[in-house]
């Protein structure tokens, strides 16, 4: 069974995923950036969504960057004890 912590960094990665979905289609939410910060948040955890965030960091160097930054600060989070 998973624990907490991985269950809540796995929820959270597809709640961005289907914000970021929805986004596509609302002019109110940033699609790609929201799509971007999910499959960093589940980057941590599959090798093929790593992959995949490494195709679009060629296609959006800028969204990248701002990504990498809150991935940081969200796994900081979760390494405090």
């Amino acid at each position: 069974m998973r624990s907490l912590k991985e269950t809540v960094i796995f929820v959270a990665g597809w709640v961005f995923v289907f914000l970021g979905i929805l986004g596509l289609f609302l002019p109110v939410l940033q699609g790609v950036l929201f799509i971007m910060i999910g499959l960093a948040i589940l980057s941590s955890r599959s090798p093929t969504i790593q992959r995949l965030l490494k195709r679009l960091e060629k296609r959006y160097p800028h969204h990248h960057d701002r990504i990498m930054g809150w991935r940081d600060r969200i796994m900081k989070w979760f390494k405090k004890k």
